[in-house]
């Protein structure tokens, strides 16, 4: 009776160290994908610095983006080289995983650090978007209002073709034979002015819209990743302190 029920026993317990041995040799494979992951993050990482922009708002966003939508990369890799503790490593590696555990610390505050730079550069893009917007709409107010000009002065046949010629570079300035038709031409040249004009502000507008919407969006979705990124890599801190320690 006794012997029946232990080889069950013996045989689940056989099993599991099956299961703990095959699972312990998968190790070092996973440790050496690791280092390969945070090596290639490294040569991304100095590629996406180079050459550095640190006054310019757009450079700092953007490459900010490209920092939080690869944390994924540095994220899995140590989680890889930290696998199994210190279980099955040689010598050499305990000292350099104490460094990557520290680097782990670093990553956090400089992704941490991100958001509040993040926040202001937004703001600073918005800005210069609204006056790069403002200025061209300007300047197309500007045009419009020396046609405007223009066609107010023009009262005659002659005036009125040669402000048509300025208008169409292609050289279709139709020839005005009539008081009437002067005045014809006169009118739909200032309904149409008038239409340039409400047209530019309404894109004005639309594009400032659009930019500022898609801008606010990258903003919120790369300050939050920041954030995440930043409290699981110093959680990786936290939770490798056995690299601190001496054995």
């Amino acid at each position: 009776m006794t012997q029946s029920n232990s080889n069950p026993l013996t045989e689940k317990v056989d099993a599991l160290w099956k299961f703990s041995s095959s699972l312990l040799q998968t190790i070092p494979p996973l440790r050496w994908v690791g280092y390969t992951l945070l090596f290639l993050t490294f040569v991304d990482l100095v590629l996406l610095l180079i050459p550095p922009q640190l006054t310019n708002p757009v450079w700092e966003f953007q490459t900010m983006g490209a920092i939080v939508e690869q944390v994924a990369v540095p994220l899995i890799a140590f989680v890889l080289i930290f696998y199994g503790e210190q279980n099955l490593r040689p010598k050499w590696e305990r000292p350099l995983l104490s460094l990557l555990s520290l680097l782990t610390l670093l990553f956090g505050i400089f992704l941490l650090l991100l958001v509040p730079l993040g926040v202001i550069n937004t703001l600073r893009i918005d800005k210069q978007s609204n006056t790069q917007i403002d200025t061209q709409v300007e300047q197309r107010m500007t045009q419009i209002q020396q046609v405007q000009q223009q066609l107010e002065q023009a009262n005659t046949e002659e005036q009125m073709e040669n402000l048509l010629s300025r208008l169409d570079t292609q050289g279709r300035t139709p020839e005005i034979q009539s008081a009437q038709e002067l005045e014809e031409i006169k009118n739909q040249l200032s309904d149409f002015v008038s239409r340039t004009e409400s047209s530019t502000k309404t894109q004005a507008e639309e594009t400032r819209r659009n930019r500022r919407i898609l801008l606010f969006k990258n903003s919120l979705k790369w300050n939050l990743g920041a954030l995440v990124s930043g409290v699981l890599f110093i959680a990786i801190w936290k939770a490798t302190g056995w690299t601190r320690k001496r054995a």
